[in-house]
């Protein structure tokens, strides 16, 4: 029967796998599969049984355990003394204290003030004829008194120098500007005027200007102790000749020395720089 059904499932794959690759995995498989499921058990049993058979292979090739301990007793040789006769205890001897040789000892006691303390130390008595004076004398010796006569120095017959007395001097107000009258030296320009007027002149703009008269103005402004200036003012009757003779004079490049007073001081200090010009129509 078993046979077949084995030719019934082998002529069943031939028809399922007609015109097909065999080679192909799934029908090997279903044709050995009776073969390899027989295979699996036979080794599913084999490994069941060594797993159950182990425990009892360890424990047979196992020695006998020995659970008893041995204990070693070594206290050492003992002393066997009668109980019944106590042991008699000699008394103890009685050692008497040896006394030290005679010495000396210091007391360091400090004994306390009081204004009836005596005064043990032995002093000579003083004599009825002893002076007063600052040699330590008990004896009363008298003290010959001292005759030195120290001597006058004498003083030269020179003229007299009278020193004066050093003058502080008040230092400068960097603030206030100083008066003509107080100025010695006057400020100026580094290079002198005359380069200072050439380049106003060549730095004005005379464009726009037209007039039969001739146009002046003068310039005022501060000389500031580090060489600038500040405070620039015109007073022409003209406002735009003014306004131009300032921003020429604002636009020139260069430093200026400051004025000195009288004690030979930097200060600050007015200067006036006139102009006048004529345009020609």
């Amino acid at each position: 029967m078993k046979h077949q059904n084995q030719n019934q499932e082998f002529r069943f794959n031939e028809v399922l796998f007609e015109h097909r690759n065999k080679e192909y995995g799934a029908y090997v498989l279903r044709n050995e599969s009776d073969r390899i499921l027989t295979k699996a058990l036979f080794i599913g049993v084999s490994l069941m049984a060594a797993v159950s058979i182990t425990p009892f292979v360890i424990s047979a090739l196992k020695g006998p355990i020995i659970n008893e301990k041995i204990t070693v007793c070594n206290f050492g040789p003992f002393d066997v003394k009668n109980v019944d006769t106590p042991e008699v205890i000699p008394p103890a001897k009685i050692i008497k204290p040896v006394s030290p040789p005679n010495t000396k000892t210091f007391d360091s006691s400090v004994p306390t003030p009081s204004s009836k303390a005596q005064d043990n130390v032995k002093k000579d008595p003083v004599p009825a004829d002893a002076v007063a004076g600052l040699v330590n004398n008990f004896k009363g010796d008298p003290v010959t008194p001292n005759t030195h006569v120290p001597t006058t120095i004498t003083v030269g017959t020179g003229p007299v120098i009278n020193t004066p007395l050093p003058t502080i001097q008040e230092p400068v107000d960097k603030t206030k500007i100083a008066d003509p009258g107080d100025v010695s030296v006057e400020a100026s320009f580094n290079g002198g005027i005359d380069a200072f007027r050439n380049k106003v002149m060549n730095s004005f703009d005379g464009s726009g200007f037209e007039s039969d008269d001739v146009m002046r103005t003068t310039i005022t402004f501060i000389v500031e102790m580090d060489g600038t200036i500040s405070g620039i003012k015109a007073n022409g009757t003209n406002a735009d000749f003014n306004n131009e003779a300032i921003r020429t004079i604002k636009s020139v490049k260069g430093k200026w020395t400051p004025a000195k007073n009288k004690k030979g001081e930097f200060v600050r200090s007015y200067f006036k720089f006139p102009i006048s010009m004529k345009f020609d129509n």
